[in-house]
């Protein structure tokens, strides 16, 4: 991140007290890899959704995405089946933290 990243992200602690507006603004200045601390580890881009752009409909996605879970959760029937094989094709190799605990 350059000096001038910084100086945006310096000019914005100065200007913002609330913790939730900081982290926002601090989410669209760096982008989410460098926000979760993983863009060298591999999270994949967001291909599909903004999470600062989106936020109204996210918090609809994951309640769906519970649902099809709770509904299915190895995801083998018909209509699920073709998610199952996005998310593994997206997450191969890092999703055996999913099954821990």
């Amino acid at each position: 991140m350059g000096s001038k990243d910084a100086y945006k992200r310096l000019r914005v602690m100065e200007s913002v007290s609330d913790g939730f507006r900081l982290a926002e603004e601090d989410l669209k200045l760096r982008g989410p890899g460098d926000f979760f601390g993983t863009r060298q580890s591999g999270l994949p881009d967001f291909r599909i959704a903004n999470p600062v752009n989106d936020i109204i409909l996210l918090p609809k996605a994951r309640e769906e995405a519970f649902r099809m879970v709770k509904k299915d959760p190895s995801l083998s029937l018909p209509e699920h089946v073709v998610t199952k094989e996005i998310v593994k094709s997206r997450w191969k190799g890092r999703l055996e933290l999913a099954s821990v605990g």
